[in-house]
């Protein structure tokens, strides 16, 4: 149970998340009133209405859900268990890891043979760079070992991106790898809902287990181990859930940033700030902020729709900056 200082923070985030879904799939470039929506989704209406509904804005929405939730999580579990406020995803290097098996299916041309090739893809590169971890750390238990071997990971996929876009055999390609980079929930289909949902469920619920060994680990690593916590095998879970659940987000969204390091730091001064508490409150809140930026993203008139990467870029910053100034802390 999340020990909260508010008791209305989880019911809140819930209509919150609830409010971006019905956002999502009510507000886009074509209006749609909500007489037309209802009756959509009632499989009813015309089918004006339920192709814009069943195939582009659910689709859109549950991913935007699902890849939200995912990354606030993963956010909130590695600023607990490497007890960094600046940790996210990328810091053990499975979003950079999976972004390159992504850009091999592009640069490849797999990416044309089927619509799941690259996902697939970026899922490997995820669970790969977890081998890597572990082999640079070893039988280390330290967090710092690990933040070291996951800046390691992330300097190699990095350069393996950036090798893939100066050897494309054209612009057109090193386009659409850039593009991809960026970060969107564009296009996304119903096929695309099916690859990230038993990612993030396995991930997630391997994220959520260790709120307690999250907890004791405040104590530091020789506390959690004398309250007879298992690091080992705590590890373990942590990191697979990682690759496993980052890798199927990115593998469906391109490369997002900013919701896992933001939301926890969002939602902490609600709760009473153990890390075990943040968990599901970072969840909640990273699958509405993503959803609504998503939403953003649709409404603002420009010739070409801007990618959901940039927008967090310049959502967060400023929402962290702000966060910064008011709890007059700098790390």
């Amino acid at each position: 149970m999340v020990r909260g200082r508010h008791p209305l923070l989880i019911p809140a985030l819930a209509v919150l998340v609830i409010v971006a879904a019905i956002a999502s799939i009510g507000l886009g470039s074509v209006p749609l009133s909500p007489a037309r929506i209802v009756a959509a989704l009632a499989g009813h209406g015309d089918p004006i209405a339920r192709t814009i509904v069943f195939e582009l804005r659910l689709p859109r929405a549950l991913i935007g859900l699902l890849v939200g939730a995912i990354l606030g999580l993963s956010g909130a579990v590695l600023q607990g268990y490497l007890r960094n406020p600046l940790a996210e995803p990328s810091v053990l290097g499975t979003s950079s890891a999976a972004s390159l098996g992504a850009v091999g299916a592009i640069y490849f041309g797999l990416a044309e043979w089927h619509v799941a090739t690259l996902p697939l893809l970026a899922i490997l590169g995820g669970l790969l760079s977890l081998v890597l971890v572990f082999v640079l750390a070893g039988r280390s238990e330290s967090p710092l070992t690990l933040i070291l071997a996951g800046i390691a990971v992330m300097t190699l996929a990095i350069a393996g991106i950036n090798l893939a876009l100066n050897l494309s055999p054209n612009p057109f390609a090193a386009m659409e790898i850039t593009t991809w980079l960026l970060g969107s929930l564009e296009n996304r289909s119903t096929e695309h809902v099916w690859i990230a949902l038993p990612c993030v469920l396995i991930g997630g619920g391997l994220l959520l287990f260790d709120g307690r060994v999250l907890d004791a680990l405040a104590l530091g690593e020789d506390g959690a181990r004398s309250l007879g916590f298992d690091l080992g095998k705590a590890r373990l879970r942590i990191l697979l859930g990682l690759g496993i659940g980052v890798g199927g987000a990115v593998a469906v969204s391109g490369s997002i940033g900013f919701i896992g390091l933001v939301v926890p730091h969002l939602v902490r001064p609600l709760t009473d700030r153990s890390p075990s508490a943040i968990l599901l409150p970072s969840l909640l809140g990273g699958a509405a902020l993503l959803t609504l930026a998503d939403v953003l993203v649709r409404l603002i008139p420009t010739n070409a729709e801007l990618k959901l990467g940039v927008v967090m870029a310049f959502l967060g910053v400023p929402i962290f900056l702000l966060h910064l100034l008011r709890e007059r802390r700098l790390w």
